[in-house]
């Protein structure tokens, strides 16, 4: 069987080179020049561990070759994954559909024989139905070319081991020949113990945004908890871990913070309640809308906590900004709190200097009004104020005594509640964090 990926961004490059390690053939199908010159290069144009090696070995292996031409990715595939954007809406919450329905109907006028259509992006519950739809009319093999939906469930910074390992496996699909075709596809991760659902579309459909509301919620839970903390002296990370050995609630995503951001849950959410209004059932998740709020009030409170410590005035204070990707282990800077914080912050007249391991050069692309530093020395000398936003590794063991040297005051926010708070405490600094009571 031979496997086409057609859009060859953050997922479908993943998804390409890890099939073709699994020893497919694979053709990936991307219309953007200058990425598939990259790609036939061997070169990502975005940061994700693991996969440049993997990329590499594949290219040049042979399994994996890159083309613009959706004619040839028809006559050579026999199943075509569908791994384009659905972003959020310019003039609305819903996802926009706009590249996957241009990529179906460019494919579809050249399925001249039978053939299976996999969605991978993450859509509105009945977009399957409508693309199956598509194909059955325009493909010259109609009902020979069929669609299913197996949605991905990548974690930035672990896209590799979540393709190769997933932990489970969601098949939509309306024959048993479309669930043979893909249980040939996955058949390692299959026989390793990966659990298997197979299911209807607009089950399949509904499963990635259900996983990524609940997520959401939990973030948004511990956040909004974490607001009461604030004003009671109550401290979130031990209530964190005291209601998180439930094992109805578990510990994981009950991290108080800056809150999330990246390209999937915030538009996820949003996506979905817009959906869910379209359907006529908008109070199902009214929740969402409180959920997306709490989210976007944790950026407000670091800055307050930033006036707060600067005594009451921001214009003219220098203040370093440890972190712009949305989360450590990526260059992704998508409604990144830590980059929104940032740039609100140089509005009020601060002067900000902004460090991160891998996105500076998407951050300064975004926001070249911001100052950036190529070492975190060079973002915190001299700063009257340090913000840690985002929780990388270099971050997290920073020597709170060396720090202390080069910085004009030895104050800090702690956007993730992740810091050694004895050490910067034995070392002078005053920290702040977001739910805890502050440390001098």
């Amino acid at each position: 069987m031979k496997i086409t990926v057609i859009g060859c961004g953050y997922l479908g490059a993943t998804h390409a080179a890890c099939l073709a390690s699994l020893g497919f053939e694979v053709l990936g199908v991307e219309i953007d020049p200058a990425r598939r010159t990259a790609l036939e290069r061997g070169v990502l144009p975005f940061f994700e561990p693991d996969l440049p090696e993997l990329l590499v070995e594949q290219v040049e292996s042979g399994r994996l070759r890159f083309t613009d031409d959706m004619a040839e990715a028809a006559a050579f595939g026999d199943l075509h994954f569908v791994c384009v954007g659905t972003p959020q809406r310019a003039d609305g919450m819903g996802a926009d559909l706009t590249h996957v329905e241009a990529a179906v109907a460019s494919l579809a006028p050249h399925l001249d024989r039978a053939a299976l259509v996999v969605g991978k992006s993450t859509v509105p519950v009945g977009t399957a139905q409508r693309l199956q739809e598509i194909l059955r009319t325009t493909a010259p093999a109609g009902d020979a070319v069929e669609v299913a939906w197996n949605p991905e469930f990548l974690r930035e910074g672990f896209a590799v081991k979540d393709t190769l390992e997933p932990d489970r496996l969601v098949l939509g699909v309306r024959s048993e020949v479309a669930e043979a075709r893909l249980r040939e596809v996955y058949a390692q991760p299959i026989a390793a113990g990966c659990p298997v659902i197979v299911t209807d579309f607009p089950t399949a459909e509904l499963v990635k945004v259900a996983a990524n509301s609940f997520l959401a919620t939990k973030i948004s839970f511990i956040n909004a908890m974490a607001e009461l903390c604030d004003v009671t002296g109550a401290d979130v990370v031990t209530l964190a871990d005291a209601i998180g050995y439930d094992e109805r609630i578990g510990r994981k995503f009950l991290n108080a913070g800056l809150g999330f951001g990246g390209g999937c849950l915030p538009k996820d959410i949003r996506a979905f309640r817009a959906r869910a209004e379209e359907l006529g059932v908008k109070d199902a998740l009214r929740f969402l809308h409180e959920i997306d709020r709490i989210n976007i009030r944790r950026r407000k409170r670091v800055i307050k906590i930033a006036r707060a410590e600067l005594g009451g005035r921001l214009p003219g204070k220098r203040i370093a900004i440890l972190g712009a990707a949305f989360k450590p282990n990526s260059d992704d800077i998508r409604d990144s709190p830590a980059l929104e914080v940032a740039a609100t912050l140089h509005e009020k007249g601060v002067r900000v200097v902004v460090h991160d391991p891998e996105a500076i050069p998407p951050a300064r692309k975004k926001h070249p009004e911001l100052e950036y530093a190529d070492t975190i020395e060079a973002a915190c000398e001299g700063a009257d104020l340090v913000l840690h936003l985002t929780e990388w590794l270099e971050y997290r063991a920073l020597d709170p005594a060396e720090l202390g040297e080069i910085v004009a005051g030895k104050r800090m926010v702690d956007g993730r509640n992740c810091l050694d708070l004895a050490a910067y405490q034995e070392a002078g600094w005053t920290v702040r964090s977001l739910g805890r009571p502050s440390v001098a």
